[in-house]
Protein backbone atom coordinates (compact mmCIF):
# COMPACT_ATOMS: atom_id res chain seq x y z
CA UNK A 1 0.00 0.00 0.00
CA UNK A 2 1.24 3.53 -0.92
CA UNK A 3 0.52 7.09 -0.04
CA UNK A 4 1.62 8.28 -3.29
CA UNK A 5 -1.31 10.53 -5.12
CA UNK A 6 -0.95 12.18 -8.11
CA UNK A 7 -0.89 15.48 -8.81
CA UNK A 8 -4.17 16.86 -10.15
CA UNK A 9 -3.16 18.00 -13.71
CA UNK A 10 -4.31 20.85 -16.09
CA UNK A 11 -4.65 18.44 -19.03
CA UNK A 12 -3.44 20.28 -22.52
CA UNK A 13 -5.46 20.48 -25.22
CA UNK A 14 -4.27 20.18 -28.92
CA UNK A 15 -5.78 20.86 -32.27
CA UNK A 16 -5.23 19.63 -35.96
CA UNK A 17 -4.77 22.22 -38.95
CA UNK A 18 -8.68 21.77 -38.68
CA UNK A 19 -8.93 23.07 -35.56
CA UNK A 20 -10.00 19.82 -34.34
CA UNK A 21 -9.13 18.32 -31.06
CA UNK A 22 -6.47 15.81 -31.58
CA UNK A 23 -7.86 12.41 -29.58
CA UNK A 24 -4.58 11.22 -29.07
CA UNK A 25 -4.56 7.25 -27.89
CA UNK A 26 -7.64 6.76 -30.33
CA UNK A 27 -6.43 8.56 -33.66
CA UNK A 28 -5.78 5.46 -35.73
CA UNK A 29 -8.29 2.82 -37.17
CA UNK A 30 -5.78 0.36 -38.02
CA UNK A 31 -2.40 1.10 -39.45
CA UNK A 32 -1.63 4.49 -39.00
CA UNK A 33 0.08 6.64 -42.35
CA UNK A 34 3.42 5.40 -43.06
CA UNK A 35 4.08 9.10 -42.76
CA UNK A 36 3.40 9.50 -39.20
CA UNK A 37 6.29 7.11 -37.77
CA UNK A 38 8.99 9.89 -38.46
CA UNK A 39 7.14 12.71 -37.32
CA UNK A 40 6.45 14.18 -33.88
CA UNK A 41 3.93 17.05 -33.73
CA UNK A 42 3.07 18.32 -30.65
CA UNK A 43 5.77 16.69 -28.21
CA UNK A 44 4.79 19.16 -25.32
CA UNK A 45 1.64 17.16 -24.67
CA UNK A 46 4.16 15.12 -22.22
CA UNK A 47 4.86 18.02 -20.42
CA UNK A 48 2.20 16.76 -17.45
CA UNK A 49 4.99 13.93 -16.51
CA UNK A 50 7.40 16.45 -15.24
CA UNK A 51 5.11 17.24 -12.84
CA UNK A 52 4.50 13.93 -12.25
CA UNK A 53 8.29 12.81 -11.20
CA UNK A 54 8.92 16.16 -9.44
CA UNK A 55 5.61 14.33 -6.65
CA UNK A 56 7.15 11.20 -7.07
CA UNK A 57 10.98 12.48 -5.89
CA UNK A 58 9.01 14.72 -3.22
CA UNK A 59 6.85 11.48 -2.35
CA UNK A 60 9.76 8.69 -2.35
CA UNK A 61 12.61 11.84 -0.01
CA UNK A 62 9.58 12.17 2.55
CA UNK A 63 8.42 8.22 3.07
CA UNK A 64 11.23 6.55 2.68
CA UNK A 65 15.12 6.23 4.47
CA UNK A 66 17.28 7.29 1.34
CA UNK A 67 19.99 9.34 0.82
CA UNK A 68 18.89 11.98 -2.01
CA UNK A 69 21.48 13.61 -4.59
CA UNK A 70 20.39 16.20 -6.92
CA UNK A 71 22.38 17.57 -9.90
CA UNK A 72 22.79 17.25 -13.67
CA UNK A 73 26.00 14.94 -13.09
CA UNK A 74 23.95 11.61 -11.35
CA UNK A 75 22.31 11.68 -15.26
CA UNK A 76 25.81 9.47 -16.35
CA UNK A 77 23.70 6.69 -14.25
CA UNK A 78 21.65 6.19 -17.21
CA UNK A 79 23.51 3.01 -19.13
CA UNK A 80 22.49 5.58 -22.54
CA UNK A 81 23.01 8.92 -22.53
CA UNK A 82 19.65 11.19 -22.85
CA UNK A 83 18.88 12.26 -26.27
CA UNK A 84 17.52 15.70 -25.12
CA UNK A 85 19.23 18.22 -22.98
CA UNK A 86 18.90 17.00 -18.66
CA UNK A 87 16.54 19.89 -17.03
CA UNK A 88 16.73 18.23 -13.47
CA UNK A 89 18.86 14.86 -12.68
CA UNK A 90 18.13 13.06 -8.79
CA UNK A 91 19.34 9.93 -7.20
CA UNK A 92 17.28 7.91 -4.76
CA UNK A 93 19.36 5.88 -3.26
CA UNK A 94 18.97 3.78 -0.28
CA UNK A 95 21.47 2.91 2.42
CA UNK A 96 21.56 -0.66 1.56
CA UNK A 97 22.91 -2.43 -1.45
CA UNK A 98 20.15 -5.49 -1.55
CA UNK A 99 17.66 -2.44 -2.45
CA UNK A 100 17.68 -0.40 -6.04
CA UNK A 101 18.38 2.63 -6.37
CA UNK A 102 16.43 5.08 -8.75
CA UNK A 103 17.15 7.49 -10.44
CA UNK A 104 14.84 10.16 -12.35
CA UNK A 105 16.33 12.55 -15.44
CA UNK A 106 13.98 15.09 -16.66
CA UNK A 107 14.65 16.39 -20.15
CA UNK A 108 14.25 19.37 -22.12
CA UNK A 109 11.94 17.04 -24.89
CA UNK A 110 9.84 17.15 -22.53
CA UNK A 111 10.26 13.28 -21.10
CA UNK A 112 11.50 11.42 -18.14
CA UNK A 113 14.07 8.75 -17.99
CA UNK A 114 14.43 6.49 -14.68
CA UNK A 115 17.44 4.43 -14.24
CA UNK A 116 16.37 1.09 -11.85
CA UNK A 117 18.42 -0.71 -9.92
CA UNK A 118 22.28 -1.76 -11.88
CA UNK A 119 21.29 -2.03 -15.37
CA UNK A 120 18.54 -0.62 -17.02
CA UNK A 121 16.93 2.25 -18.30
CA UNK A 122 13.27 3.21 -19.49
CA UNK A 123 12.06 6.14 -21.36
CA UNK A 124 8.31 7.84 -20.89
CA UNK A 125 7.53 8.68 -23.76
CA UNK A 126 9.04 5.35 -24.82
CA UNK A 127 8.28 7.07 -28.04
CA UNK A 128 6.75 10.38 -29.30
CA UNK A 129 6.10 10.33 -32.80
CA UNK A 130 2.73 10.26 -34.48
CA UNK A 131 2.33 6.78 -35.38
CA UNK A 132 2.51 5.81 -31.46
CA UNK A 133 0.10 8.04 -30.67
CA UNK A 134 0.97 7.85 -26.94
CA UNK A 135 -0.52 9.77 -24.21
CA UNK A 136 0.94 11.31 -20.96
CA UNK A 137 -1.63 9.28 -19.12
CA UNK A 138 -0.30 6.20 -20.79
CA UNK A 139 3.23 7.29 -20.13
CA UNK A 140 2.82 8.39 -16.21
CA UNK A 141 0.47 5.42 -15.76
CA UNK A 142 3.85 3.42 -16.83
CA UNK A 143 6.59 5.98 -14.60
CA UNK A 144 4.24 5.71 -11.59
CA UNK A 145 3.52 1.66 -11.94
CA UNK A 146 7.45 1.29 -12.17
CA UNK A 147 8.79 3.69 -9.75
CA UNK A 148 6.53 2.11 -6.68
CA UNK A 149 7.60 -1.53 -7.93
CA UNK A 150 11.23 -0.86 -7.17
CA UNK A 151 9.99 0.41 -3.95
CA UNK A 152 8.31 -1.76 -2.55
CA UNK A 153 10.43 -4.95 -3.74
CA UNK A 154 8.70 -5.95 -6.79
CA UNK A 155 11.61 -5.69 -9.56
CA UNK A 156 14.18 -8.24 -10.76
CA UNK A 157 17.04 -7.74 -12.69
CA UNK A 158 19.25 -11.13 -13.56
CA UNK A 159 22.04 -11.72 -16.08
CA UNK A 160 21.78 -15.02 -17.49
CA UNK A 161 24.77 -17.43 -17.40
CA UNK A 162 26.50 -18.71 -20.58
CA UNK A 163 28.78 -17.02 -23.67
CA UNK A 164 26.32 -14.88 -24.62
CA UNK A 165 23.73 -14.49 -22.13
CA UNK A 166 20.86 -11.98 -22.09
CA UNK A 167 20.10 -9.03 -19.26
CA UNK A 168 16.27 -9.36 -17.94
CA UNK A 169 14.05 -7.40 -15.76
CA UNK A 170 10.82 -7.79 -14.37
CA UNK A 171 8.52 -5.58 -12.65
CA UNK A 172 5.29 -7.06 -10.19
CA UNK A 173 2.36 -5.39 -10.22
CA UNK A 174 -0.74 -5.85 -8.25
CA UNK A 175 -2.84 -6.83 -11.60
CA UNK A 176 0.35 -8.36 -13.43
CA UNK A 177 3.57 -8.13 -14.58
CA UNK A 178 5.87 -6.49 -17.32
CA UNK A 179 9.58 -7.45 -18.31
CA UNK A 180 11.81 -7.16 -20.95
CA UNK A 181 15.95 -8.05 -21.93
CA UNK A 182 18.43 -7.30 -23.74
CA UNK A 183 21.89 -8.50 -24.53
CA UNK A 184 24.44 -8.83 -22.19
CA UNK A 185 26.73 -7.34 -24.57
CA UNK A 186 25.31 -4.06 -25.63
CA UNK A 187 25.86 -2.86 -21.47
CA UNK A 188 29.01 -1.14 -20.53
CA UNK A 189 31.41 -3.61 -19.74
CA UNK A 190 32.06 -2.44 -16.29
CA UNK A 191 29.08 -1.82 -15.29
CA UNK A 192 28.25 -5.44 -16.07
CA UNK A 193 30.96 -6.83 -14.22
CA UNK A 194 29.76 -5.13 -11.38
CA UNK A 195 26.73 -5.99 -11.31
CA UNK A 196 27.07 -9.69 -11.47
CA UNK A 197 28.67 -10.16 -7.94
CA UNK A 198 25.86 -8.19 -6.00
CA UNK A 199 22.73 -9.80 -8.39
CA UNK A 200 24.21 -12.81 -7.73
CA UNK A 201 23.33 -12.46 -4.21
CA UNK A 202 19.44 -11.51 -5.04
CA UNK A 203 18.02 -14.72 -5.73
CA UNK A 204 14.78 -13.02 -4.53
CA UNK A 205 15.11 -9.81 -6.39
CA UNK A 206 15.42 -6.32 -5.20
CA UNK A 207 14.21 -5.69 -1.67
CA UNK A 208 11.56 -3.41 -0.38
CA UNK A 209 12.91 -0.13 0.68
CA UNK A 210 13.18 0.96 4.03
CA UNK A 211 10.41 3.69 5.19
CA UNK A 212 11.57 6.58 6.97
CA UNK A 213 11.45 6.81 10.91
CA UNK A 214 9.09 9.87 10.86
CA UNK A 215 6.32 7.97 8.71
CA UNK A 216 6.85 4.37 10.59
Amino acid sequence: MTSYVRPSIDVPVFRDVDGQVIDYGSRWNGSPPEDTYSVGTHPERFAPLHLIADTLITHLRETYDVEVTERVEVAADLIHPAYHDVVRAVRIQPNDQTRASLTLVLTAYPGVYMHAGLLHDFHYPVCGCDACDSTWEGEADDLERQVLAVVTGNYRERIERGRHPWVDYVFTHPDGASSGRSRAQDLPADRLKAARSILGDLSDGWTAWPRSASVS
